[in-house]
């Protein structure tokens, strides 16, 4: 069985945010860049329940751990 590639959009929605691409890229452009340092999920503007699904899905390695990767990587760079 193939893994499961879940687009940003859907991470999104599972988060409770607005997943639509302006959107998307809205929350990156204002969130970011993160401090070196600081893993995804211990960043201040997620609530508690967000943050333990960016946690758990990467310590699972589920399928939705690339696309949480994906986000910590976009998260951490400088916004172009």
């Amino acid at each position: 069985m193939e893994p499961t590639v879940h687009p940003f959009s859907e991470l999104f929605a599972q988060l409770g945010l607005a997943n639509d691409n302006a959107s998307i890229q809205r929350f990156i452009a204002i969130h970011s860049p993160l401090p070196d340092g600081m893993r995804l999920e211990d960043a201040p503007f997620w609530s508690p329940a967000q943050s333990q699904l960016l946690r758990e899905e990467r310590q699972d390695d589920a399928d939705w751990a690339m696309v949480v990767d994906r986000l910590n990587v976009a998260l951490h760079a400088m916004p172009g």
